[in-house]
């Protein structure tokens, strides 16, 4: 995996669309859907710790924008 896109089709392979509407909302929910995936054993270690890592760090960039938007 190497992008958010690649975390969304592999969630797609196991039925879960995710779209809220908002994007922080959606990642977030992308990575309670990994890591229950992860703990029921239908995802490999190493794809787990890239979705993560990719979840996370994308997580982190809404984050700043929202606070850069916030200030203005």
């Amino acid at each position: 995996m190497k992008t958010i896109y690649d975390i969304q089709q592999y969630l797609k392979k196991f039925g879960t669309i995710i779209y809220i509407g908002d994007r922080l909302a959606d990642l977030e929910m992308m990575e309670d859907e990994v890591r229950e995936l992860y703990k029921a054993q239908c995802m490999p270690s190493e794809d787990y710790q890239m979705a993560i890592l990719l979840l996370r760090s994308e997580i982190a960039k809404q984050k700043d924008r929202q606070l850069g938007e916030e200030k203005r």
